[in-house]
């Protein structure tokens, strides 16, 4: 199928079911209560929320879409804590985010595209007065202000020169001629979201907070990587990095490192083999937290919190009982932390003791995704003990939070709109796998659905295979189920924040038994008397389109199917994604020539002379990380096989496949066209 004929059926899919499905029209003459493609524009969601440091405002970057350009945007806002009042703060024109508070308050630097490129600005707040500190040729990324003040660092990518072999002949002025040779010799040499790379490697710089030229920090051929802390007397910046020799062969290691900013000298802080990142100084500038594991060549390890002194040497781990991966931590004095991690599904807030004793505060945090619900969050905490957060749920998008005295208020409200639209529930089903392990399973019904009657069920699995879901807001879901099908979640083992030895349960051996977890939460639904079982259908992106490929070589008890951004051949997978030295090793522990019936074991491409399941298959034009490749093979395979089946390449899009608004309604649309085609009425 040709690009342009790819492309067609999705347009019309879309206008067809937003324009006259009975599930997402409206009568010209009132409003629509289902919730439809087109509300997909209204949504916003709040991330990055930054306290200030006495505790009284919060700035968090809005989220949303523009109807017009087809495009997200984000603003920044500014919230006062007592009052909930909000404000735009950083609006207008372009892309405004990251925002940082000066360690007085009286200032918030940020990233602004409103003049083209990303650049770095200084807002003064008492007057509200805005300058423009820079003028460079890449985006910036990790700010953070000295402790005085004066000083704002950040990373950003250095462009190098290009590999040479030979010389091509002299070009006569005003001849057009093909394009150069690109000479490619980097082990990762492109990546999802960039495409090819450009030769440059990420340094640190540092600029004065109020102009001037920035002062680069870090050289050589390697990256050195934010989020970046400084001591507290100014004079030395952290940051990770791996400045190895064989670094780019080693995908997973990084090092803590210290850079005088008098001298220039850099030194490493850490030396183990394992990745060890995020570093942050204590106040009182004796001691380091930072986050790492060790490197046993699994595919997926806890990252756990240790503690250091501020000159290295041996480090301490903090949550060694704590059996979760820890996403962010921050001093809340020189003797306790804050930390973020997912338990049981739930973005959760504790604080934690020098001594390792973890005290709970909130397990109320959500992430910023829209298209399906996975779980995470943000947080950052002020001298006060203020925690501002950001807090969802099934009905809403990530809000604004501010934990206080104990207790928690949600700050905003910016999808009130919702409320108005008839949105599908939520309830968990018990569920055991065949081996007797509990498979947390969630079922989301269609709006007004009437107990003991059976409905259409599609299973949706998560990508990873390393992540989680819960009970959160997701667009896919409530289109689903405004179409008439409940949708059925889990986390089959392999998941995330249910502890390491759950995520061990498929290391060397996926798709596997989580496969046998995802047929007993089918099951469990069947028996609860909701899933229609002559009307199962199922679904899935990246490690879940892995897994839906898998599951319709084994069983043909589904419909149809749409299998989303999948691997299909794992040798290809290994050779041609992004990052080539990290799934051969990590995901088999050989390379594909080395073990080559291993790979095709686990390649749902070996299944495919079994599939009998009608397959929509689904993938971004420009994915790097499960290349259109993987998904063209498995379309050809199906069609040789003569099993109905289309394929969609949807344009201009990663990995991530639904970059735009009307690309995410598109897609759902169109894999509820694709089922609806095959329902059995």
């Amino acid at each position: 199928m040709t690009f342009a004929r790819s492309l067609a059926p999705l347009a019309l899919l879309l206008s067809a079911t937003m324009l006259s499905g009975p599930a997402n029209s409206a009568p010209a003459e009132g409003p629509n209560s289902a919730f439809t493609g087109r509300d997909l524009f209204d949504l916003s969601v709040a991330t990055d929320p930054q306290i200030s440091p006495d505790g009284r405002s919060i700035a968090y970057v809005r989220q949303s879409a523009d109807i017009m350009t087809d495009r997200a945007r984000s603003t920044i806002w500014l919230v006062d804590v007592a009052t909930g009042k909000q404000q735009p703060v950083v609006a207008g024109a372009g892309n405004h985010f990251s925002p940082r508070w000066s360690p007085d308050g009286t200032r918030l630097a940020y990233f602004s595209t409103a003049e083209g490129s990303s650049q770095l600005y200084v807002r003064w707040m008492a007057n509200g007065e805005a300058a423009r500190l820079t003028g460079l040729p890449n985006n910036p990324n990790s700010l953070e202000w000295s402790p005085d003040g004066r000083s704002i660092a950040y990373d950003m990518i250095v462009p190098d020169e290009a590999p040479k072999l030979g010389t091509a002949p002299a070009k006569p002025e005003g001849a057009q001629w093909a394009a150069p040779l690109e000479i490619i010799d980097k082990v990762n040499y492109r990546a999802d979201g960039l495409g090819y790379i450009k030769p440059g490697y990420s340094h640190i710089f540092v600029i004065s907070s109020t102009g001037g030229a920035p002062r680069q920090l870090t050289f050589g051929a390697f990256n050195h990587n934010g989020p970046v802390s400084f001591t507290p007397d100014g004079r030395t910046l952290l940051f990770s990095g791996n400045r190895n020799a064989d670094w780019e062969r080693d995908p997973v290691d990084a090092e803590l490192y210290a850079v005088d900013l008098g001298g220039g000298a850099v030194r490493a802080l850490t030396t183990r083999n394992g990745p060890d990142i995020n570093p942050i100084v204590s106040p009182d500038g004796r001691q380091i937290a930072f986050l790492g594991n060790d490197d046993d060549g699994g595919a997926f390890n806890n990252f756990h919190l240790y503690v250091m002194g501020i000159n290295g040497g041996p480090a301490r781990k903090l949550t060694g009982s704590l059996d979760r991966s820890i996403d962010a931590a921050e001093w809340s004095s020189n003797n306790s932390l804050i930390i973020k991690y997912d338990t049981e599904a739930k973005g959760t807030l504790a604080r934690i003791t020098l001594d390792g004793r973890v005290q709970p505060l909130t397990d109320m945090l959500a992430g910023g995704g829209l298209d399906r619900p996975y779980s995470g969050g943000e947080f950052t905490a002020a001298r006060n003990g203020n925690i501002a957060f950001t807090t969802g749920n099934v009905h809403r998008p990530a809000d604004l939070a501010v934990l206080s005295g104990g207790r928690t208020r949600t700050l905003t409200d910016l999808n009130a709109q919702l409320a108005s639209k008839a949105l599908g529930e939520v309830r968990e089903l018990s569920v055991a796998s065949a081996d007797g392990l509990r498979v947390p399973t969630w079922l989301l019904t269609p709006p007004g659905y009437v107990e003991g009657k059976k409905v259409p069920v599609i299973l949706e699995i998560h990508g990873g295979p390393a992540t989680a879901y819960g009970p959160y807001f997701s667009t896919d879901y409530q289109l689903y189920a405004a179409a008439g099908y409940a949708v059925l979640f889990a986390n089959p083992r392999g998941s995330t924040s249910y502890g390491q030895a759950f995520t061990d349960q498929i290391q060397r051996a996926y798709p596997g038994k989580d496969h046998d977890d995802l047929m007993a939460a089918v099951d469990a639904a069947v028996a609860s008397g909701i899933a229609d079982p002559e009307n199962l259908f199922i679904t899935g992106g990246s490690g879940g389109g892995v897994l839906t490929a898998w599951a319709i070589g084994k069983t043909d008890r589904f419909r149809a199917a749409a299998v989303q951004k999948p691997v299909i051949n794992m040798v290809s997978q290994a050779l041609n994604a992004d990052g080539p030295a990290y799934f051969g090793p990590y995901w088999f522990g050989k390379m594909p020539w080395e073990d080559p019936m291993a790979y095709w074991a686990r390649s749902p491409l070996s299944l495919v002379g079994n599939v009998k399941t009608p397959t929509l298959i689904v993938v971004g034009s420009d994915d790097f990380r499960t290349p259109p490749a993987e998904a063209e093979q498995y379309y050809a395979a199906l069609q040789n096989r003569k099993i109905p089946t289309a394929y969609i390449k949807v344009p201009g899009v990663g990995h991530g496949i639904t970059a735009r608004p009307s690309q995410s309604a598109a897609k759902a649309s169109a894999i509820i066209a694709w089922f609806d085609k095959y329902r059995k009425k």
